[in-house]
């Protein structure tokens, strides 16, 4: 056991390593987030349709989720977590200003598709070592902080988009400024690795249970699979923002930069939420996720169905779904995994999440052409399955002891 003042000390240097890889993840997010915001009126400028751009966004999440199994286990068999954090972030930030140059939608996609390669590679690693200052941390304060970060960047991004928009008058000039914020990033990634080459450090107890001090995933265990299916059925109803940016630009009227800035206003949203549910993750553990996405399942009936304010409120809501995911699903794996298999446990996260995200754009992308009605029930009945099956999940770890709250 440690004394009181190494304990302290070593929290202190736990919330330093979570802040400096949460700004890290800021200047990422004003990049790439600033370019989300947007692709979807800067692929139908360039000819995409809905369904062209739905399948993009969907297609592009999908390979940088399901990637992932491949770049997590990487990490975890060679112990290299920094070099894999640095090519991630270096391909992930370096394709966003290209898309900028792109003469047609399908150059575009293929910039598109890189940049999630780049974040299919880091995120596994990254989250691995997030989860190393969760050990002493708390796992659901480390990802929430980290993640409230993130979306202050995700914020500033779309916001400073809808800015360069109106300022530059176009949409290339705006794309190639986000190198600036991108290099700020590297930057700052450097100085966390110099900072704290070895994180695996904070790791100074060992939770016990018996099936988490192995070195393989828990396959026999109900709440992980709960957990993988309750993520599947979320990803096949969540729409993603370029096909809602499309619909409130093209069907509601509204300006390139108001879309930006309601990216950024649903960003926020997630940052305080994710905050808050971080926080009742520490001390209620797995049952936080069934309620917040049965409340997420409300987002796309009321942005795709209604009007006036009714859009606005849909997106706040699809807000604090991605918090739910960006924050407590995170610390979830966290919790079911052992430590020496977190990146490949993050990496089949990911990529199942990925594959349901895929087939739920696409459908979305075909169900949108042909009825809002029907976009809407899709959206909302898969995302409810998805809550309900996380609180499966939750009782079925609580029978086993699996989950505790850090």
């Amino acid at each position: 056991m440690m004394n009181t003042e190494n304990r302290d000390s070593v929290r202190r240097a736990a919330w330093q390593f979570v802040l400096m890889m949460g700004g890290v993840s800021l200047f990422a997010d004003v990049t790439y987030e600033g370019a989300r915001g947007m692709l979807g009126p800067w692929l139908g400028a360039l000819g995409a349709s809905a369904v062209a751009i739905s399948t993009v966004s969907g297609l592009a999440e999908c390979l940088g989720l399901v990637l992932r199994v491949v770049s997590g286990k990487v990490a975890d068999r060679l112990s290299a977590k920094w070099p894999v954090v640095f090519a991630g972030y270096g391909l992930n930030l370096g394709a966003v200003p290209l898309i900028g140059l792109a003469l047609n939608w399908p150059m575009a996609a293929v910039c598109v598709f890189l940049e999630r390669l780049g974040k299919a590679v880091r995120a596994p690693a990254r989250d691995a070592l997030l989860a190393h200052a969760g050990s002493v941390l708390g796992t659901g304060k480390s990802f929430a902080v980290h993640e409230a970060l993130d979306q202050v960047g995700a914020v500033a991004g779309p916001l400073l988009a809808g800015f360069m928009l109106a300022g530059l008058g176009g949409y290339r000039g705006a794309f190639l400024a986000l190198a600036i914020p991108a290099a700020i990033c590297l930057l700052l990634l450097a100085h966390a690795r110099r900072q704290f080459p070895f994180p695996d450090r904070f790791e100074t107890h060992a939770t016990v249970t018996t099936d988490r001090d192995a070195e393989t995933l828990p396959w026999h265990s109900m709440a992980w699979w709960g957990l993988l299916a309750g993520s599947a059925a979320i990803g096949m109803g969540m729409a993603d923002y370029p096909l809602i940016a499309y619909h409130l630009h093209a069907v509601a009227g509204t300006g390139p930069a108001m879309v930006s800035a309601a990216y950024a206003g649903a960003m926020a949203m997630d940052a305080v939420v994710a905050l808050l549910l971080g926080i009742l993750f520490d001390r209620w553990g797995m049952w936080v996720n069934g309620p917040a996405f049965l409340i997420t399942a409300l987002a796309s009936p009321l942005v795709f169905l209604g009007t006036g304010a009714y859009p606005w409120l849909g997106l706040a809501i699809w807000g604090l779904g991605m918090g739910a995911q960006e924050s407590t699903l995170r610390a979830t794996v966290a919790g079911l995994v052992p430590q020496a298999c977190r990146a490949t446990a993050y990496g089949v996260f990911y990529a199942v999440f990925g594959g349901a995200w895929l087939i739920g754009s696409v459908a979305m992308g075909w169900l949108y052409e042909r009825s809002l009605t029907w976009t809407a029930e899709w959206s909302g009945c898969w995302i409810a399955v998805g809550g309900v099956l996380l609180l499966v999940s939750a009782f079925a770890a609580g029978q086993r002891g699996d989950h505790v709250a850090a």
